[in-house]
């Protein structure tokens, strides 16, 4: 009787976070590869900068960077409906020490979800899987100022380059095991044909996001500098801060998550847009001067 009641127990929790196998098994390949690119991903300006690069040529990377992360998911989705979810994602895999499998792989995840979970659970599969995603930040790039401080920035960053391709290999172990069935689209689909299917509130919702988004951009490159650079923290610290960002955010999805259901979504939107200005500010008054 104990073994049914904890089995009961395990199915309801389960149900209720859209625990469905095919997005454990996908959420787990993306666990272990950001174990291995979180290492070493958030120390890549100060690598640059060990070997001679000027702030411009460190910008013009974060730019690239983000631009290829937008390019990357079209074809990442359209791979996904013509080959399958499975083969996708073994392909986005090998693509690891590229830095293009998370952008890639990201509408596979998406549509693994869609795929398994009824309209009103999706809400909670997307959170669980941004969980899964988010908790190599909380422990690797505090490991990863580790290494640096250790062995250097370029020992460090080197060192972290040679987890990941002992987790992509792992990954690659885990994906070809799983078995998630390709879903043909009833009628060939554009990206005319996507951006014609959005209603408009979504519309407007993505126009936001891509003003939060460059305003992320025009800091998130420089943030290790500003850090270690101008603050004057080590790469451990800096770690370490990197990570309760990342707890911070994990703490507060599933009940936003469940509250959403009830609610909806818009009410988290406006908050966090203005929590995101708020931060801005707070950061320009408390900036040591460099004067």
């Amino acid at each position: 009787m104990p073994t049914v009641a904890g089995a009961g127990r395990r199915e309801r929790v389960a149900n209720v976070l859209g625990l469905e196998p095919n997005i454990v098994a996908v959420s787990t390949a993306m666990f272990l590869l950001g174990c291995g690119e979180q290492l070493w991903r958030r120390f890549l300006p100060k690598y640059l900068e060990s070997f001679g690069a000027p702030i411009t040529a460190i910008g013009l990377f974060g730019t690239a960077e983000d631009f290829l992360d937008g390019v990357y998911q079209y074809p990442g989705g359209w791979i996904a409906d013509r080959y399958g979810r499975r083969r996708a994602l073994l392909a986005f895999v090998a693509l690891a020490l590229i830095m293009a499998w998370d952008s890639m792989a990201s509408p596979t995840l998406f549509a693994v979800v869609g795929d398994a979970l009824p309209s009103h659970k999706r809400t909670m599969g997307f959170t669980v899987q941004s969980t899964l995603r988010r908790v190599p930040i909380v422990v690797a790039p505090t490991l990863g100022g580790l290494a640096v401080a250790a062995f250097g920035v370029r020992g460090g960053v080197r060192l972290g380059l040679f987890v990941s391709v002992g987790t992509a290999a792992v990954t690659l172990a885990v994906a070809s095991r799983v078995r998630i069935p390709v879903v043909p689209d009833q009628s060939p689909v554009t990206v005319r044909h996507v951006w014609a299917s959005f209603p408009t509130p979504l519309r407007w919702l993505l126009a936001s996001d891509v003003f939060v988004r460059t305003c992320e951009g025009m800091v998130d490159v420089f943030l290790v500098l500003y850090a270690v650079n101008v603050v004057g923290i080590g790469a451990p610290r800096f770690g370490a801060l990197v990570a309760v960002q990342a707890l911070s955010a994990i703490l507060v999805y599933v009940p936003a998550a469940r509250i959403s259901q009830r609610t909806g979504k818009k009410p988290f939107v406006m908050p966090s847009v203005r929590a995101l200005s708020r931060s801005a500010s707070l950061t320009r008054r408390r900036a040591p001067s460099t004067a």
